[in-house]
């Protein structure tokens, strides 16, 4: 006999489990520029952009964006783009640290043109730029990035990326 649901399954807490943040930390990621690899199978164009170094600071984390990471980003055909990047932090005890960044950046068509054209800095209140994350620590002292959900919030300059991170709670 298959189970049916009814009325009465319905969850007791959820509804007052409201997600809560805590700030982890900046990057500046320092970004190359951008190669066009063209059309990808009608979903739109994809690029290919290298992570060329940076940094980043927070309560109790600090360190540096190594180089040799790489945004794929894809411009969907209604302009909107979706975000693909993975690099490398070295904290300044030593410890690498693998991120994955995963996300939407869109916004007015004029905005996405100037943003896009590196045409000097735009209000990230125009645009929307944010990211869930994942980090990938070694067991000690930073294997908590490990077991969280992060979002980040982005805005973009032509020569770099800034990204605030907050933990999910």
């Amino acid at each position: 006999m298959a189970f049916e649901l009814n009325d009465t399954h319905q969850p007791k807490k959820l509804a007052g489990m409201l997600p809560k943040f805590e700030y982890v930390m900046q990057t500046r990621v320092i970004t190359g520029k951008g190669l066009v690899l063209g059309e990808y199978m009608g979903t739109g164009t994809r690029m290919m952009v290298p992570v060329l170094g940076g940094d980043f600071e927070g309560p109790g984390i600090k360190g540096k964006v190594i180089a040799g990471g790489t945004e794929w980003p894809l411009v969907r055909h209604d302009g909107k783009g979706t975000i693909d990047a993975r690099y490398t932090f070295q904290t300044d005890d030593g410890v690498f640290i693998n991120i994955r960044n995963t996300g939407h950046r869109y916004g007015p068509p004029e905005i996405m043109r100037r943003l896009n054209a590196g045409d000097g800095w735009i209000d990230p209140a125009e645009y929307y730029f944010r990211t869930y994350t994942v980090f990938e620590a070694p067991a000690g002292k930073y294997s908590w990035l490990s077991d969280y959900v992060f979002l980040g919030i982005a805005e973009r300059v032509p020569e770099c990326l800034f990204v605030r991170y907050y933990k999910m709670l």
